[in-house]
């Protein structure tokens, strides 16, 4: 006999006091802390126990008892069901002080290295249309909420595009209206939808795997340009084709219109051959007379406005006068490496995906930047001790890693390599925390600027400035324009 699982509790007039990590609010009830989504600091809520764990437990709202003043009004009617957006309800200067905090604690509570006073946060112009990028899945079994199972009503119309819920790849919420890029993405998706269901086309089965309308992506530069990317889930060459011909009649604004046939299990088309059916392979983005190609499969920031605010920051915190060589550590498709050539030497830009680094080359090709040079590979297999005896001793590194922070291996190679400055941009403050710690014996934290990237979430960017001490130059071969190790 299977063992009756315990009725976790409901909770009555708990007090929300404060925001937590992954977006989440925080309580505190009889010494136990309990997280809380989509909650605000000085609600009253009655909470239903979800998980309880042995320091901690996890819950919902059940009733709001009294809701905070903090809060405003959502603007997307699919907040709290989407899973993105997670703090809607909560003002912008608000979030923007979170975020700060956010950045302050991981620094002194993580780091512990002596910090200077953390600028103000520098938050986004644009907190509604900022994202250049979007993708969406399309689904033959869409997400039913929870007042719609309960209504009673029959859904016989299943089909969906919109966005997987939060931890099942198979649930798909059909998606009205989006509010985080240029309102023409909506209507791209929605005529595709409408297309498909008009026409008799397939919605993709997440589980059984097969389905014509399998994804979609959306770019939209800030120069205007629009790329549509349709990945199909099955090979019907006459199908494939009229829907690509009626967008390009529909949607004039199209500048590239491509599309994969991608029969995979899974949905990254990164390994997957993609065919330009209008217009061109690209679309570009431009930064101070520079302008980046961005492709199908390219990385760039999904917020150009503020990626320009973060460049220049990295700038700024590098120093150049014209004559450093620079390393850029974890590269990308050269962004930060072809904005900043201008006022290097040299610049020498390493990233781990192959396809990004042949981007990096083409952005430098186009912009007529020739004092760059790029490397692909895993980044502790590529930098090492002989890489900077071959290429030179750098002046400056800036590095961007991924979430997880530098591997303990690169930490190392920086620290014999002894550039004088090394900028320090992340998406996350804890990790880029961990190796200040790391990096402490030899440099001092002189700034610190986070940048809101993504209004809306916790998500936070930050910039630190870390400078050479004094003594950990001593006996060393300084290095000057003509030095190579």
């Amino acid at each position: 006999m299977a063992r009756k699982r315990k009725e976790l509790p409901l909770l009555t007039e708990v007090d929300i006091v404060d925001v937590a990590a992954e977006g989440q609010s925080l309580a505190r009830v009889n010494d136990m802390v309990v997280f809380i989504p989509f909650g605000a600091p000085g609600d009253v809520a009655d909470v239903k126990i979800d998980r309880k764990k042995r320091n901690y437990a996890e819950g919902h709202i059940e009733r709001m008892v009294s809701p905070s003043a903090l809060r405003v009004k959502p603007k997307c009617r699919h907040f709290t069901v989407c899973g993105g957006c997670r703090w809607q309800h909560l003002p912008y200067e608000y979030q923007l002080q979170c975020k700060q905090k956010q950045v302050t604690d991981a620094l002194t509570r993580i780091a512990k290295v002596d910090l200077p006073e953390i600028s103000p946060i520098k938050g986004s112009e644009s907190i509604w249309e900022y994202r250049n990028k979007m993708e969406y899945t399309f689904s033959n079994k869409k997400w039913l909420t929870f007042e719609q199972l309960r209504s009673g009503v029959e859904f016989p119309d299943r089909d969906a595009a919109g966005f997987h819920i939060p931890g099942a790849f198979d649930k798909v919420l059909d998606i009205e209206k989006c509010h985080l890029q240029d309102d023409l993405g909506n209507r791209i998706r929605l005529f595709v939808k409408n297309y498909g269901k008009e026409h008799g086309y397939t919605f993709y089965d997440l589980r059984e795997q097969h389905g014509l309308l399998r994804t979609l992506m959306i770019r939209i530069a800030s120069t205007g340009e629009v790329m549509v990317v349709m990945v199909f889930g099955e090979n019907d060459p006459d199908k494939i084709k009229a829907l690509l011909n009626s967008m390009h009649v529909r949607f004039s604004e199209i500048t590239s219109l491509q599309y994969v046939v991608n029969l995979k299990v899974n949905d990254t088309i990164a390994d997957q051959t993609i065919e330009t059916f209008y217009g061109s392979p690209y679309i570009e983005e431009e930064m101070e007379g520079l302008r980046f190609r961005v492709g199908a499969k390219s990385f760039y920031q999904t917020n150009s406005r503020q990626a320009y605010e973060l460049y220049k920051v990295a700038r700024d915190f590098a120093g150049l006068t014209g004559d450093e060589l620079v390393y850029d550590l974890y590269t990308g498709t050269g962004t930060i490496a072809n904005f900043v050539a201008r006022q290097a030497r040299k610049v020498i830009g390493i990233e781990y995906v192959e396809d990004a680094i042949k981007d990096a080359k083409v952005n430098s090709e186009v912009n007529g930047i020739d004092n760059t040079i790029f490397y692909a590979g895993d980044m502790k297999d590529v930098l090492t001790d002989e890489f900077v005896e071959r290429h030179g001793r750098p002046d400056v590194m800036i590095v961007d890693p991924p979430r997880a922070g530098m591997h303990a291996d690169v930490v190392d190679v920086i620290m014999r390599a002894h550039p004088k400055r090394i900028v320090y941009v992340s998406c996350n403050p804890a990790t880029q925390a961990r190796d200040l710690a790391l990096l402490d014996p030899l440099y001092s934290v002189e700034a610190v600027q986070p940048v809101d990237m993504f209004p809306h979430t916790h998500h936070v960017e930050n910039v630190v400035k870390l400078v050479l001490r004094d003594h950990s130059v001593g006996g060393m071969q300084s290095h000057d324009a003509s030095t190579e190790l």
